[in-house]
């Protein structure tokens, strides 16, 4: 016979697998197929899930499955279900799809925190006639810290009457704390709650608030649209006038995300919230993989908000510069990928044999004096010793002396506390290929600088190599005009596009690297628990930081061309980006230093300036957008779930998914030799223009326009004209890509469109 506490953990056993059992789904419903004996959607999915739960308990209206009830962003609802549950409603007729809640991540490169640079994009205040007051740009992220500067509302109108939306309370958070500026504030936690089953939550500082004590929401809001702050620096670093790119607008947070993730239904949520609540633009700095559009969530909310004239900007992700790593690739979302301004932070190793190696560094604390210490690499306690992973350095072989770790597995800064507490008084963290030459600054716990991979490999030489091997490191702060620049960050996620290949993505790349804006009094510039510095702000890199900058220029030609769609607004982002250098020369990438392409920049980095009066713009309509999902083959129900209509027609599909009206191409030749593409363009320059065709070509590839020259006699006018592109006889079916452009040009516009050219999937 079983003992009392043998049963008693079988007990406990089985109540723990039952609640693991027990997962978030999403579920997409017939949306037009409520019977009229239910008065709200709600009320008939509570009745749906009702009629298959297996727990008593769910009867309730306070243990109820039910977590949110979409109404704009999707059709459907999410719950927190058992497997047998999610299978009883997918055999529902009224049921269309059930899948678990995707988890997505804030593009930093960081893990926990990491800090990079740059104050302004200084160029933005060319638009300050046209920043109306009347742009609300809704931020989905980890929150708002609303006591920080540039949230100040100082000298702003009342709030527009449009504005649905409210700041909650919360244990840690006042209403009251809003104002004209941060016009509102929510949080969303129900997918993130029920992810550990259905427990609270997982850190002391987390709560049900729309509070940010992570940081990174504050950064991404106050660098889209954060009010000016002079005498602003992060410890000194980059000190100056922090501001964002649309310091008129109005800024409304959304927080869905949380210690372990963001969470699909979460974000749902806060985008069917945020439609409502009636934002101008919604700005996500966060991805996950790529999944077809019906199953994107992102994609299925911001095809919605598309649809009622709502701009969304997204990150392309953080995983270069490995290909095909893109996220956010619907072709009604802004994909932006990341760049280095012209700003920098030098520092030196100078070492024993004579030789400076340049590097950079954000350290701040006291300097290492002028006494040179010894060099140490790759001796500790385990075979990770030359990453510096966490108990892995030896103490009796560091200390004292100047650690040298490898970059890559763990963050970045959590090196330097691991070379810190095993008694190291300095780190040198040397690339390696995966990072090539790419250069991202810290604020390390200890003195420390940051070198590129041919450095690196020149200092490992030097260690193996000489006897007493040591060095002094120097800090040289901030400098100025910082030659090339911008140059794409070796992180910046890369094409081609898996999901849909015939559209090119990235779309553009704007400022990423070394971002300085607003942070979270909660947390220290690194994040790590034993960094006790705070600081009102902070300098960090990511395409995370990159896609606010694009979300705040929205604002501005929103503000500039209200009548304008958010397609148009993307166009005129794409087509007048620039493709030089400082030096007049392409731009390169950092991961190799190679000359950079399309399937890393997009069509380049964006030009505020241009895009306010970029003459043509490639405008996309909602039907539009539907014969292009009807042209990858999905099934009508497929469609309707991102689309949201009882029915879709798609006999007037696109032949090719290419044929959409987008401001750049992407060419799969798929073992054809000929693809042709028609495009239409609309004026919206001056009345009696004329544009000739420029074309630049791939040297495998043929390329002709018709005609070659386009006429428009009133704004508003529209003309189209057919691209034939053939590829040249000989050719073998090989993964490589080609690249080349066109160009609608006069003497007061280049319409700039970029061509990539594949002959197989990648």
């Amino acid at each position: 016979m079983a003992s009392p506490i043998t049963i008693i953990t079988l007990i406990f056993l089985f109540l723990l697998y039952s609640a693991e059992a027990k997962r978030t789904y999403i579920v997409r419903v017939k949306h037009w197929d409520k019977p009229e004996s239910f008065s709200t959607h709600h009320d008939w999915y509570t009745s749906q899930l009702q009629s298959i739960s297996t727990d008593p308990q769910s009867q309730s209206e306070s243990e109820s499955p039910l977590l949110y009830t979409y109404t704009t962003s999707f059709n459907g609802f999410s719950a927190f279900l058992d497997t047998d549950e999610a299978e009883s409603l997918l055999r529902s007729e009224s049921i269309l799809d059930v899948f678990e809640d995707p988890v997505y991540t804030l593009d930093t490169t960081r893990t926990p925190e990491f800090l990079g640079l740059n104050s302004e994009f200084g160029v933005a205040s060319g638009y300050s006639g046209h920043a109306s007051n009347g742009v609300i740009i809704g931020v989905l992220d980890t929150g708002v810290w609303p006591e920080s500067k540039s949230y100040d509302d100082y000298g702003m109108p009342e709030i527009p009457s449009k504005w649905k939306g409210e700041c909650e309370s919360g244990p840690d958070f006042d209403p009251k704390l809003c104002n004209k500026k941060l016009v509102g504030a929510r949080s969303f936690s129900k997918g993130f709650q029920m992810s550990s089953g259905g427990g609270g939550f997982s850190t002391k500082r987390e709560s049900v608030s729309p509070r940010d004590v992570d940081g990174h929401g504050t950064h991404t809001s106050s660098t889209a649209a954060g009010s000016a702050v002079t005498n602003a620096s992060f410890l000194g670093y980059a000190a100056g006038t922090a501001r964002g790119m649309a310091t008129g607008a109005r800024v409304a947070t959304y927080k869905v995300c949380w210690s372990s993730g963001c969470f699909g239904s979460d974000i749902l949520a806060a985008m069917d919230r945020a439609i409502l609540d009636g934002v101008d633009v919604l700005s996500l700095s966060l991805g996950g993989g790529s999944a077809p559009y019906y199953r994107d969530t992102i994609a299925i909310g911001s095809f919605s908000a598309m649809e009622k004239g709502v701009f969304v900007s997204c990150s392309a992700g953080n995983s270069g510069p490995t290909r095909s790593s893109v996220a956010n690739v619907a072709p009604w979302v802004m994909t932006v990928g990341a760049g280095t301004l012209d700003r920098d932070f030098p520092a030196y190793a100078n070492l024993g044999n004579g030789k400076r190696l340049v590097g950079v560094s954000l350290y701040s604390g006291e300097g290492m004096g002028t006494k040179p210490l010894e060099l140490v690499y790759n001796k500790g306690n385990s075979s990770s010793s030359n990453l510096c992973l966490p108990a892995s350095l030896d103490p009796t072989t560091v200390r004292g002396k100047i650690v040298v770790c490898d970059r890559g597995v763990n963050a970045r800064v959590e090196k330097g506390a691991v070379v810190r507490d095993a008694g190291g008084l300095g780190m040198i963290m040397a690339n390696t290929a995966a990072s090539g030459e790419e250069l991202v600054a810290d604020s390390h716990l200890l003195p420390a600088i940051a070198v590129g991979k041919k450095t690196g490999d020149l200092l490992r030489e030097y260690i193996k190599s000489d006897s007493n091997p040591t060095a002094l490191l120097v800090f040289k702060g901030t400098v100025l005009d910082v030659h090339p620049s911008p140059v794409v960050a070796a992180f910046s996620s890369r094409g081609p596009n898996t999901v849909t290949p015939e559209i090119l993505k990235p779309d553009v790349i704007g400022p990423g690297v070394n971002i300085l804006a607003g942070w979270s009094d909660a947390i220290g510039p690194t994040g790590l628990d034993k960094d006790s510095r705070r600081t009102q702000f902070n300098i960090m890199s990511g395409t995370s930081m990159s896609c606010p900058h694009i979300s705040g220029l929205a604002g501005l030609l929103k503000a500039a061309h209200p009548e304008w769609s958010p397609s148009a607004i993307k166009s005129a982002l794409m087509t007048t980006a620039y493709n030089l250098d400082n030096t007049n020369s392409p731009l390169r990438d950092a991961a190799d230093n190679s000359l950079s392409n399309p399937h890393a920049h997009g069509s380049g980095h964006v030009d505020p300036q241009k895009a306010l009066s970029p003459g043509l713009v490639y405008d996309i309509s909602t039907e539009e957008y539907i014969r292009f999902l009807c042209s990858l083959d999905y099934t009508v129900d497929h469609i309707v779930a991102i689309v949201k209509r009882p029915s879709v027609n798609c006999s007037k599909k696109f032949s090719n998914p290419g044929q959409l009206n987008y401001p750049s191409f992407s060419v799969l030749f798929g073992g054809k030799r000929v693809v042709r593409y028609t495009r239409e363009v609309t004026n919206v320059g001056a009345p009696n223009s004329v544009y000739k065709v420029v074309v630049n070509g791939a040297p495998s590839v043929g390329i002709s326009v018709k005609p070659s020259k386009l006429s428009f006699r009133s704004v508003g006018e529209k003309k189209r004209y057919t691209v034939t592109f053939v590829s040249k006889k000989g050719v073998s079916l090989t993964n490589k890509a080609e690249f080349g452009s066109i160009t609608w040009s006069n003497p007061q516009h280049q319409v700039r469109s970029p061509v990539a050219f594949s002959w197989n999937r990648f």
